[in-house]
């Protein structure tokens, strides 16, 4: 779980796994993603997705991966939890703006939470967070700490 001090009084609530968003609520999100499509994102905002679901996996090795964090009017919200869930492509049609799609469900690979957002207006660029590595010669293993770019 990220903490969430660092924004201040006042900040939008960070979204709780296993905890589906209230609609009409404003959240703290994060989503993962390479460094070269973050600097993108952070300049020209996010674009829908071209089959209206969930993204991929980021398949990246951990240095390569960069953190946006954001802040999202989730509007109407759906949950879809399992495969071949009849609204999984079509949810937006139904007027939801947000699906929600529950840890361990079935529906990532990763078994994490996901959320997906159809209107990009919806989202707004907070701050990126880079990986700062460093090797633990001790345990003979690479340790990943995100700091925020400036």
């Amino acid at each position: 779980m990220w903490a969430e001090d660092d924004l201040g009084p006042g900040a939008p609530p960070c979204l709780e796994g296993y905890r589906e968003p209230a609609d009409s609520n404003i959240y703290i999100m994060y989503h993962g993603t390479p460094r070269e499509a973050a600097a993108r994102i952070k300049w020209e905002g996010f674009r829908q997705s071209s089959d209206g679901m969930f993204g991929y996996p980021l398949n990246l090795p951990e240095y390569q991966r960069v953190i946006v964090r954001v802040k999202v009017n989730v509007g109407r919200v759906k949950k879809i939890d399992y495969q071949g869930h009849p609204m999984q492509k079509t949810w937006h049609d139904q007027r939801y703006d947000t699906t929600w799609c529950p840890p361990n469900c079935g529906m990532v690979p990763s078994g994490l939470e996901e959320d997906c957002v159809w209107d990009p207006r919806r989202i707004t660029v907070i701050d990126v967070i880079l990986p700062n590595m460093w090797a633990e010669d001790d345990l003979d293993c690479n340790i990943y700490k995100y700091v925020l770019e400036t």
